[in-house]
């Protein structure tokens, strides 16, 4: 039992694998083509499962009685599975590259709101860099007032030949006005800076947010990365991708199967036992010749097993020519169709048992 079961074991594994890797062929052929005629989609499901099954099945015959069928119908049969493989290759890639488009849309969009984002901190920039400007002007211009207050210093010699030290009052008001002027801008300048500053550091940090805040970062992630290894754009990198996919998908379904029925067409010819041709005790007799023609029949040893009394087709007791070569012909005949049908192990068995009767003839 335990035999049995080790023997069936690897042979139901890969005819798992086959059923596992068919069925998700067949699920992504069939909703790659219903989104291909979307305007029929329930009609396209129904006939895309049942070619999808059919392939299977077609694969199945091929193997079992390729040396069988009729010429016509094998490759009738060959070139339909071709084309259904194509078939489901066209839906495999339909629904990938459906699904890829998808996340590229979602890409777009979210590469769109990036620069949007990007263009507004480019303008809050700009003004940034006037209002700096600005701002370094007037405070320039508050430095030189308050140095012109501090020099506004008139010197003069009077009638008795004395040197006075005085300020002009006009001007010192005129440069008061001028600085308290320059002061109001430049608080407004400084107000108007701070607030670009902020509205900068927003922008920034929306940006920040909405690169890393989504999933498309995890999945696109390594596809950009080999676009900038490669140098090679995106849409390329997975369309070979999607390619290579669809070469090995269905391709190794339909080797699968084959694989699984070659390996149970082998557990079922290990178990064939080949029916000797009895012969009865009271029909044994000792050898006689008659002119090398005729042969009558011993006891069974030495004959691997085989048993002689049913080549003595009239029940003589004696095998003659014309009853050795229908035994050979008939034996020959079993193992030309038993080599049709592909079993090996028979064909062997066959070949030893025709050895053997040869080998019984010549004593």
């Amino acid at each position: 039992m335990f035999k049995k079961i080790q023997k069936l074991l690897f042979p139901t594994i890969i005819a798992l694998s086959a059923l596992a890797v068919s069925a998700s062929a067949a699920f992504y052929s069939v909703s790659g083509l219903s989104k291909l005629f979307a305007g029929a989609a329930f009609a396209v499901i129904i006939m895309a499962a049942s070619l999808e099954v059919a392939k299977l099945v077609i694969a199945s015959l091929l193997y079992q009685y390729r040396k069988t069928l009729p010429k016509f119908l094998k490759y009738y049969l060959s070139i339909a599975c071709f084309v259904l493989v194509l078939i489901t290759s066209m839906g495999i890639y339909g629904f990938l590259s459906a699904a890829y488009q998808e996340t590229a849309t979602k890409s777009t969009i979210l590469d769109s709101k990036i620069s949007l984002v990007e263009v507004k901190r480019d303008n809050i920039r700009e003004q940034l860099g006037v209002y700096n400007e600005e701002k370094s002007s007037i405070n320039n211009a508050v430095a030189d007032l308050r140095s012109g207050l501090s020099n506004n210093i008139i010197r003069y010699t009077d009638t008795s030949g004395n040197v006075v030290t005085t300020t002009s009052s006009s001007t010192r008001r005129a440069l008061e006005k001028q600085l308290d002027q320059a002061i109001g801008r430049q608080d407004i300048i400084n107000t108007k800076v701070d607030d670009l500053n902020q509205k900068l550091f927003d922008y920034e940090t929306e940006i920040v947010e909405i690169s890393t805040n989504n999933n498309l970062a995890g999945e696109l992630g390594p596809l950009k990365y080999l676009s900038g290894l490669t140098g090679i754009p995106m849409d390329k990198i997975i369309n070979y991708l999607l390619l290579t996919i669809i070469f090995v998908f269905d391709p190794l379904a339909i080797a699968l199967v084959i694989a699984a029925n070659f390996t149970f067409s082998q557990i079922s010819s290990s178990n064939f036992i080949p029916q000797p041709i009895r012969i009865k005790p009271s029909n044994l007799k000792t050898i006689t010749k008659d002119n090398g023609k005729r042969t009558k029949i011993i006891s069974q040893n030495d004959n691997d097993g085989l048993h002689y009394d049913d080549l003595d087709i009239n029940k003589d007791g004696i095998i003659d020519e014309n009853e050795k070569l229908k035994a050979l012909n008939a034996l020959k005949q079993q193992i030309a169709q038993t080599k049709l049908e592909g079993n090996d192990a028979k064909v062997d068995i066959l070949k030893r048992r025709l050895k053997s009767l040869l080998n019984y003839f010549k004593k």
